[in-house]
């Protein structure tokens, strides 16, 4: 019989942040694409912009990734790679997969100066330990999308996949982003984090607060005597517009900075 994930202590990664750091900037679900400019351009207006010492991103930063092989030939994603590199070079910058992108592998990061974050990944912020997660293994009512990921996150599977030519592995991503498409519109509830799972993950840790993403509802939640905050998720090609940076400050904590341009004066 197979453990019970709700109750199994997650490997975690680590990462400490050195004390000269006062500010981080956690993003994640902007689920880049050539056929949203806007949110790509909200995306590099915010990594030029930022006064952060490291940004976080917690998964699906991409639409979709087939391998690195992709980029390569991708005007869109060698137009991301680049936003990547400059950023990198002035400021922290650290990646963990999520499940659009969990094929996203060494060699691209390495190449834009990005760091490897394991999920769940604790960060050790002076006294305080945040846990960090894309958060989709917590998403235990989408049974579906557990067997699914239990799958695609084999290593077996990820060579055969990635062994496959470019242009098969594109339209099996199609095909998958037209199904889960045509789920969003069907009016299907998306599952939240399983709170005994998330609880155990943060008692494993030692932590008070979880940080994750991929349920696109931003909010902030009591969990035990911790608490867990959602990312939101990106969207300004279509309404409702939204785009948020979860900001963590030393001396203030954290707080949620709305990164959706004000509409013109007159304009609502």
């Amino acid at each position: 019989m197979s453990a019970d994930p709700r109750t199994t202590a997650p490997s975690l990664g680590r990462l400490t942040a050195p004390a000269a750091w006062q500010t981080v900037d956690l993003i994640s679900d902007l689920h880049l694409q050539a056929a949203e400019p806007a949110t790509f351009e909200a995306w590099r207006n915010f990594m030029a912009s930022t006064t952060a010492d490291a940004v976080l991103i917690l998964g699906d930063l991409f639409e979709v990734w087939v391998g690195d092989d992709a980029a390569e030939a991708d005007p869109f994603l060698q137009s991301c790679a680049q936003v990547l590199r400059q950023t990198a070079q002035r400021l922290h910058l650290a990646f963990m997969p999520g499940n659009r992108d969990f094929l996203v592998g060494p060699a691209f990061l390495s190449e834009c100066g990005v760091h490897a974050m394991r999920d769940p990944c604790l960060l050790e912020w002076g006294a305080q330990r945040i846990l960090l997660s894309h958060g989709d293994a917590l998403c235990l009512d989408d049974k579906a999308y557990q067997v699914f990921r239990q799958q695609v996150r084999h290593a077996d599977w990820q060579t055969e996949f990635l062994a496959k030519p470019l242009h098969e592995r594109l339209a099996l991503a199609r095909a998958m982003r037209a199904q889960s498409e045509s789920q969003k519109h069907s009016g299907a509830v998306y599952a939240d984090a399983d709170p005994l799972m998330a609880l155990n993950w943060l008692d494993a840790a030692g932590a008070d607060r979880l940080v994750h993403g991929h349920t696109h509802q931003a909010a902030d939640h009591p969990l035990g005597a911790g608490v867990r905050h959602v990312l939101s998720d990106w969207s300004l090609d279509h309404a409702p517009n939204r785009a948020q940076v979860l900001r963590l400050q030393r001396e203030v904590g954290f707080t949620r900075i709305d990164k959706v341009a004000a509409p013109p004066a007159g304009q609502g």
